[in-house]
């Protein structure tokens, strides 16, 4: 085959060009697709990224077809003067321009370059190929223009005579209805946007998988992972959103040290599949069920996930240095149920998440009075309106409509998928660092909580403004009440000495929190993640043989399906939580706390009532240092720690360090150390730092022995203020004794904070107080605290008041930029 660049005039003017000689800078000949596929063809294949051979029926070829028919005249008939939004007319003249061009016969000399070209192909893959002929437009004075899924593309075609009539469909369908709104749209003219064809080798993922893969996070625009979606059969239905897909993230900084793991993933419905019927075009599809047995599994291994991604990471490199820009991509993949093989079927620069600006951040308020229904505690700072939804009993919670204000007493762990889709809650229950409270927080809505009486003085179908925005009360007013935003441009925020960390525990919040300027995870917490993503006991998946009730035993038959063991389930999905939120922050550290349920919490996990003892006071019971080595919990611990393991060594995330909570005594701490060393977790190995919750007044008193068994301690206010007030902070009766500001509590956190120091070791907080009092964030800068880790929607206001102390205490700032995000 002749090389292009040595003729190229002769290209602009043939009618079939192979992949082998196409490159991005030939949209005008080929469109953009087809360019796409030329490029990575002829770039990438020896870098190992698939494609298949195919050839361009060129837009050359196109005009040389209609020329002979003489076609242009009667197309300007049909089209001069259209005005689409007369659908009637629209689909009439589109009508004629199809009839026109599907009319046009294919000239002699074009049928026999393509008949040959289709042999040369029969010959490459065996004399019954199939292959896929796409429609790949271009607009010779817009180079960019893509028109993505305005026209057609049939699949599975073999033979002579229904190729050539499957490229003669592709170019009628230019003038599909939906592409002549297109270019009205976008101020293209018809007649200057022609149509290629590409010819390529069919991919039988009718028989396996197809998907999507993106090299960032298509919600947030986080360029470090690489997305991957896929269903089985052809890919159609994941690409038009048909099928619930099966997700998985890929971390591309310790892909390229060569930890190859996947860091996430979420199986899918897939509940249907698309394969072949009889026939030509979208007749030629159908979707059929997915057997049972097949929706259970992910529809690709993890070796394949990772194939993708190392795919990915090449086409998005490749582009980038093409466009002198990072350029993330949007790729289409399908995998052949024949020869076993991935093929990358498109790619094409993403232009949705990766446009969205960076470093802004909005604060809200009311601007209408409004008619007070309930107030409590505000959660965040912002506003949401939608119709109340009062939930009296779990059952009602199938009733939920996204959009809506959940209204309940109080909320429980495995509320949580009601929760993400809810605009606003609002309960009759609990404090600031209630269930409710912090899930709120995560997800990044306004919450209310702790009103009395939400319940009854809000009704189902109620219009409603939850308003946050208001100080540290929030007011539920009835009706939608109008309100602002107000940007902050955060790339011009200057940052303090004082590290400023965040409070985080879910992980689908992860990448987008991560996109505020701090310093890193203050407190990351794992029982959200056992609560959220795993929901079972760990001991109900070491010992299910204790568990006496069928329909539980079947419940986590049911969660746990696909793995080896029920254990692996625990500790892959431990992982898999962990590891993304150390992504979204690395290489930051991120100080993940293991386990700190109560019994009470522990006991409403699946299967936990066969486990946990029955306490008055689970508070101050059998809960954080106290269980890892114990018998009762021990085995328990261990698949703890085998998360971290791997979140650690085989996901390569060595910014993650462990902290235990609720350590009362140093003898209990060398216990849990030694326990953690045995498996797999020494302090020091591999750089592993181990901190320790200081809340518990021996904490302080001890401080110099605890130092040398830890690398840092993290102040927790509100158990501490509970144990130095004697204030039961769960108890409503006495809430009002609970106050983090009290002479006694600043009495034991300054001397944390200079015993830390004393000794050389890290003193940060992590607890409420510096959230909800600014007097508190003042009094820990004065200490000279090392960090301060807040809760999300506090840190832009946190933030500020530390830079006014420290201006004040003479401390310039860091020159330290809004994190970006690098591809």
């Amino acid at each position: 085959m002749p090389r292009r660049d040595e003729h190229h005039d002769a290209a602009r003017a043939a009618h079939i060009l192979w992949f082998s000689e196409l490159g991005v800078g030939d949209v005008a000949l080929v469109g953009g697709k087809n360019a796409s596929l030329g490029e990575m063809y002829r770039e990438l294949a020896a870098q190992g990224v698939r494609v298949p051979n195919g050839f361009a029926v060129t837009a050359a070829a196109f005009r040389h077809v209609l020329d002979a028919a003489d076609a242009w005249p009667r197309l300007h008939r049909a089209l001069d003067g259209l005005d689409t939004r007369d659908v009637d007319d629209l689909a009439r003249r589109a009508q004629q321009a199809r009839e026109i061009v599907y009319g046009a016969p294919l000239p002699p000399g074009l049928v026999a370059e393509i008949t040959a070209a289709y042999a040369q192909l029969q010959a490459e893959y065996g004399q019954h190929v199939a292959v896929a002929v796409r429609s790949s437009a271009t607009a010779e004075d817009l180079p960019t223009a893509s028109f993505a899924g305005q026209h057609e593309t049939y699949l599975n075609i073999a033979g002579e005579a229904k190729l050539l009539d499957s490229i003669r469909r592709c170019f009628a369908s230019l003038f599909m209805d939906r592409a002549i709104s297109y270019r009205v749209d976008n101020g293209f003219d018809h007649f200057k946007v022609l149509q290629s064809v590409g010819v390529m080798k069919m991919v039988r993922s009718d028989r396996a998988a197809s998907g999507v893969t993106f090299t960032l996070d298509t919600e947030t625009g986080f360029r470090d992972v690489v997305f991957t979606t896929g269903a089985y059969g052809l890919g159609e239905n994941v690409v038009q959103g048909t099928v619930d897909p099966d997700e998985f993230y890929v971390f591309k900084p310790t892909l390229r040290q060569g930890h190859r793991q996947v860091l996430r993933r979420k199986l899918g419905g897939k509940k249907i599949r698309m394969v072949y019927a009889a026939g030509a075009g979208r007749e030629a599809t159908r979707n059929v069920p997915t057997p049972k047995e097949d929706r259970a599994r992910f529809c690709i291994t993890d070796d394949e996930v990772l194939a993708l991604a190392d795919a990915a990471l090449k086409i998005e490199a490749h582009y980038s240095r093409k466009a002198g820009r990072p350029t993330p991509m949007d790729i289409e993949w399908a995998k052949d149920g024949v020869d076993g093989q991935l093929y990358i079927v498109q790619a094409r620069p993403e232009t949705v998440a990766s446009q969205r600006p960076v470093g802004q951040v909005d604060e809200y308020r009311l601007t209408a009075q409004g008619e007070l229904r309930a107030s409590g505690r505000a959660v965040g700072g912002k506003i949401a309106t939608g119709k109340a939804r009062v939930i009296t009993d779990v059952a009602q919670l199938h009733l939920f409509q996204p959009g809506e204000v959940l209204v309940a007493d109080t909320t429980m762990p495995d509320w949580g998928t009601v929760m993400k889709t809810a605009a606003a809650v609002v309960t009759n229950r609990g404090g600031r660092t209630c269930h409710a409270a912090i899930v709120a927080r995560e997800l990044g809505i306004p919450a209310v909580v702790g009103c009395d009486d939400a319940t009854t003085r809000l009704r189902t179908g109620d219009e409603v403004t939850v308003s946050c925005a208001e100080g540290a009360v929030g007011h539920v007013y009835a009706g939608a009440l109008p309100f602002t935003t107000t940007r902050t441009d955060l790339t011009q925020l200057p940052r303090p000495q004082t590290h400023l960390m965040v409070n985080l525990g879910n992980p689908d919040t992860a990448f987008q929190t991560a996109m505020l300027p701090t310093d890193g995870v203050g407190l990351a917490r794992m029982e959200f993640i056992v609560a959220e993503h795993i929901k079972v006991h760990p001991m109900a998946l070491v010992h299910p043989e204790k568990i006496d009730d069928a329909a539980v035993r079947e419940q986590i038959g049911r969660l746990t399906q696909g793995c080896d063991r029920p254990a692996e389930f625990f500790v892959r999905q431990l992982a898999e939580g962990v590891g993304t939120i150390a992504a979204a922050f690395y290489p930051q550290p991120v100080i993940v706390r293991m386990s700190d349920f109560k019994t009470n919490e522990y006991a409403s996990l699946l299967g936990g009532r066969w486990f946990e003892p029955k306490e008055e006071n689970p508070m101050i019971g059998f809960r954080g240092a106290s269980r890892y080595t114990h018998p009762a919990y021990a085995e328990g611990f261990a698949l703890e720690c085998a998360a971290m393991k791997r979140v650690r060594d085989e996901m390569g995330l060595t910014n993650v360090k462990l902290m235990i909570p609720f350590c009362r005594r140093v003898p209990e701490a060398e216990r849990v150390l030694q326990a953690m060393a045995a498996q797999g977790l020494g302090r020091g190995v591999n750089g592993l730092e181990v901190y320790v919750m200081c809340e518990i007044p021996n904490n302080v008193v001890q401080i110099d022995a605890f130092a040398r068994l830890f690398d840092g301690f993290s102040i927790g206010s509100n158990d501490l203020t509970q144990l130095v007030l004697g204030v039961d902070r769960d108890s409503g009766i006495v809430a009002f004794d609970f106050d983090e500001r009290d002479d006694g509590v600043k009495a034991m956190i300054r001397q944390a904070i200079e015993g830390a120091r004393r000794n050389g070791r890290h003193a940060g907080i992590c607890g409420q107080a510096p959230s909800d009092h600014p007097e508190m964030a003042e009094f820990l800068v004065e200490l000279g605290i090392d960090s301060i880790s807040v809760t999300p929607d506090t840190l832009l206001k946190i933030t500020r008041e530390v830079l006014a102390v420290e201006r004040r205490l003479g401390r310039p700032p860091r020159a330290h930029p809004v994190r970006q995000e690098p591809s």
